[in-house]
């Protein structure tokens, strides 16, 4: 994998090697194999290299045969063989066996249409001296990052990272309140916001263009996944056999390397059901890498095992324990904004074994948004037959009283807090389905947030992320609106930047075959009761694969990539998360209430409520404020 960045000077002031050397620098983990760099009337473009394919001849940029058109690329085009051919004949001469060159030729050839060819991953940027025109683009599902934005009215940059953009001596360290309160209701900043008002993330599916006579290009949608417009009866054996072959097949195009290549394996149905193709399909063992827990209810390295045992994989595995912190310093670097998934430690450290033996890595993220797997896209399919059930005036009435006079009984079991479940079904659809998946409610957030940060946002509430993509999601039932949603917010902004920040950072890649747009777009067609079926989420899948996976890795309840949290919180973390709440960095904000923080803080301590989400995300913007002001 790789690293871009670039500056576009639309005045035609000549670019300064030095600032575009040191965008170039911060991002030295991406590509630690090479650099290189195209500078041209006002334009400056940068690459670091991670060689995969073509290790002699790859190097970047790439020029077309008349060194007219050039690109920056950060990710891979699994069908590039058969571009290049189809390009060659068109007259195209290729100088390199590289993926990187077919795009290229297929902006001469397409234009800004050459980004409905291409299959894979990426985030590039291509410059075309004959028009003066900048060309980025994103790749369908935002496997590959890329940040963009004006650092002046004459001064446009971007770069796969922030970091790189913070060495341009125009960066305004500016935070976007809007930002902010997304943040810390969904612990993460969804695209099109970065945590800076003046940085902007193409979203995925987009691509932008720029040019000296037209800088006030917006992005463009190229793409989106049309779901379950196939409402006949279908035979579920003979789907259960095609989604296989058609998952072979996403498999096969992402094993293209002229480098060592492994799998991460958590013992969960999608890494067992790619690692179980990719034994099919590899001569070779597989090499296998899984984390393990010390806490048993979050450890499934015996699952992972099972199935590294049923095909001979070499297998790695290593313990994190609780006394593993040494990472949280670290975080806010690797991440550049605030970002509160808890499981980015795990993450990390997977990243880091399996990096010793291995530069590519296959993993089986996507299945759960594919095929409606996570437990939150059953309960909205089930509030929302509810919500049909009876007019919305009675509905809003009987369940808002409901939960007004419910008590809380935060420590009771689980079936007996009916509270939020009532207040869910009090409101719409895509707002119900917005605050499951939220770490801090919007009541929780008004506790959370001083009365002048809530001025700042002037109305503004972290719903609208969801809404927006909800007005014209392409859905016809409300399982499939929350596997569109899940796509559109949930894991670009988080599973995705999760895995691309924390390999990118032990510079290894990682690759998605369940995310092939092509998989992606079939699995989106196929009808939702396939997906969730009496009670059995990725229903088609565990099918699919019963004879190659036992029913205990099928079937066993989920437990997800994630760790104690809230038991590190009253313990290992205790004493620093006291800190956190009284940290100078958190209190000369004047974001946060700071005795609500303390109240949080007490309440979760004493075990009274588990606030552990919110206190996380809370250390980690602290980190990201303490990285932000050095």
């Amino acid at each position: 994998m790789c690293g871009i960045a670039g500056i576009f000077n639309i005045s035609g002031m000549p670019i300064d090697q030095r600032i575009l050397c040191a965008m170039s620098d911060a991002l030295v983990h991406r590509g630690p194999d090479d650099s290189g760099y195209h500078i041209d009337n006002g334009l400056g473009l940068a690459h670091r290299r991670l060689a995969i394919i073509d290790l002699a001849a790859g190097k970047q940029p790439i020029y077309n045969e008349f060194g007219t058109v050039c690109v920056v690329f950060n990710g891979e085009i699994y069908n590039f063989h058969k571009l290049r051919a189809e390009l060659e004949g068109y007259g195209h001469r290729f100088s390199t066996s590289t993926d990187t060159e077919v795009i290229v030729h297929s902006w001469e050839q397409w234009g800004d249409e050459c980004v409905q060819r291409f299959r894979g991953m990426f985030a590039f940027a291509l410059w075309d001296s004959k028009s003066e025109t900048l060309f980025l683009a994103r790749d369908r599902l935002g496997i590959k990052p890329l940040y963009y934005g004006w650092l002046s009215p004459d001064v446009f940059a971007f770069a796969s990272e922030l970091k790189s953009l913070r060495k341009h001596p125009h960066f305004r360290s500016d935070i976007s309140w809007p930002a902010v309160e997304d943040y810390f209701a969904y612990g993460f900043v969804p695209d099109p916001h970065s945590i800076y008002s003046q940085v902007r993330k193409l979203p995925p599916a987009h691509h932008l263009r720029i040019s000296k006579s037209r800088a006030d290009s917006q992005p463009v949608k190229y793409w989106d996944a049309q779901f379950g417009t196939c409402s006949a009866e279908l035979n579920v054996a003979s789907i259960a056999e095609e989604l296989v072959d058609r998952l072979r097949e996403a498999v096969s195009s992402h094993l293209v390397s002229d480098v060592p290549l492994g799998a991460f394996l958590s013992g969960g149905v999608d890494s067992s059901a790619v690692v179980a193709l990719m034994a099919e399909l590899h001569d070779a063992k597989p090499t296998t890498c899984s984390i393990s827990f010390g806490t048993p209810e979050f450890n499934e390295a015996q699952y992972a095992e099972e199935v590294a045992n049923r095909y001979k994989t070499i297998h790695h595995v290593r313990q994190v324990e609780p006394e593993d912190l040494s990472l949280l310093d670290r975080l806010a670097s690797i991440f550049d904004e605030p970002f509160a998934d808890s499981s980015a430690i795990p993450t990390f450290r997977l990243c880091e074994i399996t990096r010793q033996w291995v530069t590519v890595a296959l993993s089986g993220d996507g299945g759960d948004e594919n095929f409606a797997g996570y437990r939150d896209h059953r309960l909205h399919r089930n509030k929302q037959r509810l919500r049909a059930l009876m007019p919305k005036s009675f509905r809003r009435a009987l369940f808002g009283n409901l939960a007004r006079i419910y008590p809380p009984l935060y420590q009771a079991p689980s079936y007996l807090r009916a509270r939020t479940t009532f207040q869910t079904l009090a409101l719409d659809e895509v707002e119900s389905f917005a605050r499951g998946r939220m770490i801090a409610s919007p009541e929780v957030r008004s506790q959370l947030f001083t009365t002048s940060f809530k001025s700042e946002l002037q109305g503004y509430d972290a719903t609208e992320v969801m809404r927006r993509h909800a007005i014209d999601a392409p859905v016809r039932d409300p399982l499939s609106l929350a596997q569109y949603l899940d796509m559109k917010v949930y894991l670009p902004s988080d599973i995705l930047t999760k895995v691309d920040r924390t390999s990118m950072a032990n510079s290894l890649e990682v690759r998605v075959p369940l995310l092939d747009h092509e998989f992606v777009e079939w699995t989106a067609q196929l009808p939702s009761h396939l997906k969730l079926r009496n009670g059995v989420p990725k229903f088609i899948l565990k099918k699919a694969f019963e004879s190659r996976l036992s029913n205990t890795t099928l079937y066993r309840p989920k437990k997800g990539f994630s760790i104690p949290l809230a038991n590190w919180l009253r313990g290992p973390l205790k004493q620093r998360l006291l800190d956190c709440v009284d940290s100078p960095h958190i209190l000369e904000s004047r974001i946060f209430n700071h005795g609500s923080l303390k109240r949080f803080t007490t309440e979760h301590i004493n075990g009274y409520r588990d606030h552990g989400p919110l206190l996380w995300a809370l250390m980690m913007f602290d980190g990201f404020l303490r990285a932000h002001n050095s």
